[in-house]
């Protein structure tokens, strides 16, 4: 790779950061017109790098290296949708890197000895539809039809979207690929966390992607004033929640490779001086282990049942997503560590991911591998503060290169 690939690449990402929703910030919803440009403008890059690009029925944008005689090719890729004011890199480094790597090496007459498929997912994120995966789950032939009745903010379902857009929506089932096709799928990503940045390495090879338990519960007890109902009398829906988020802590605390959030505490209604009767919050407990991951949440439900009996309050628990952990196929994990020594001449760290990414849908088509990239500011992601280093930046693309042209697939 050039030695100012990694200037070019931020540069890049800053280019695709000037789409957005919203002035001063970066906010990218599925479907929405900046979404659409974004997809034109990436796309357009596709084309300059001297691949057939095309956009699906879905929004994803695909670029294809052809290379090779293997009836076989690899897909890589990852989202261009972003949260609500993101950061630049989660998604779009794993969509901007691989553009690069192929147009340097259509330049150079040194293809990889299979077709190599870009793609750039239209949606991952959820934020405008509630349903997360939508790019990847087509291409990984598990989109799911009904999803196309879910509604955002305004009223405006899935599939009018999708028309308003150019879309046809009768073709996504065609956007399906077939398994026997697919070498494999590979994902470039920053870490999102910190383990990369404490320990002083540009890049690490994932071992699994966590899957997670998603539940809402509804604490219900009973309102009263403030300063007349005596404090052994009460029935505090607020107090009893702050207890059970506390056991969501301790429990996710005892083990290593178990974590455990509540993201969300609400008093409906609350005032400063009425006893709260009815409090919400989420938990989101996620792991690499299935068993470690289900075993704490059983343990978790067992915990808010007796406080809420002891407390005399009535607890509902919800749940709304289970995700089943994802394993990186061993052979891959090989593959990125070699490639990784090769580059950097240390050995790889390998990591698992807590965080969800479009491999977990692409690992029902067939095995996946993921590489790592550090964060600065401490790890941060989905936010604005989200950093990336220009040395990291090459790094990476030196070492997805490199993985290209010693992967082997079948004849």
């Amino acid at each position: 790779m050039p030695s100012e690939s990694g200037a070019n690449l931020l540069a890049r990402l800053r280019e695709l950061a000037a789409f957005s929703d919203e002035p001063g910030r970066l906010t990218r919803l599925y479907l929405s017109p900046a979404h659409v440009a974004a997809a034109q403008y990436v796309r357009a890059w596709m084309q300059q790098a001297g691949l057939d690009a095309t956009i699906d029925a879905v929004g994803n944008v695909v670029g294809v290296l052809e290379g090779g005689t293997s009836m076989q090719r690899v897909l890589t890729g990852s989202h261009y949708d972003t949260v609500i004011n993101a950061g630049k890199y989660d998604g779009r480094l794993g969509i901007v890197l691989p553009i690069a790597v192929a147009g340097h090496l259509r330049r150079t007459r040194l293809r990889p000895p299979f077709t190599l498929e870009i793609i750039a997912f239209a949606e991952e994120e959820g934020v405008r539809f509630k349903s997360t995966f939508l790019g990847s789950r087509a291409v990984a032939g598990c989109f799911d039809s009904s999803d196309l009745a879910s509604i955002d903010a305004s009223g405006t379902t899935l599939a009018d979207a999708l028309r308003a857009a150019g879309h046809d929506v009768s073709a996504i089932p065609a956007i399906a690929r077939d398994a026997a096709q697919v070498a494999c799928f590979l994902e470039v990503h920053i870490e999102q966390g910190p383990v990369l940045l404490d320990a002083a390495l540009p890049v690490g090879v994932v071992t699994s992607i966590a899957g997670s338990v998603r539940s809402i519960v509804a604490v219900e007890g009973r309102c009263g004033h403030a300063g007349t109902v005596p404090m052994a009398l009460r029935r505090d829906a607020a107090a009893a929640a702050a207890e059970m988020v506390l056991a969501v802590e301790r429990r996710c605390s005892e083990q290593p490779g178990l974590v455990g959030t509540v993201g969300r505490l609400e008093v409906p209604g609350g005032a400063i001086n009425v006893i709260p009767g009815r409090c919400e919050f989420s938990i989101d407990i996620r792991s690499g282990s299935d068993a470690l991951r289900d075993a704490a949440a059983a343990d978790i439900g067992a915990a808010i049942r007796s406080i809420a009996e002891r407390r005399h309050v009535k607890a509902d628990q919800r749940r709304v997503l289970e995700a089943a952990s994802v394993p990186c196929a061993a052979a891959l994990q090989d593959a990125w560590a070699a490639s990784v020594l090769r580059i950097t001449g240390h050995p790889a760290m390998r990591l698992p991911s807590g965080a969800g990414h479009d491999a977990m849908m692409m690992a029902s088509l067939t095995a996946v591998g993921m590489l790592f990239v550090r964060c600065g500011n401490g790890g941060i992601s989905h936010h604005p503060d989200e950093t990336l280093s220009t040395a990291d930046a090459e790094t990476a693309a030196r070492v997805f290169q490199d993985f290209l042209l010693h992967f082997q697939v079948s004849p």
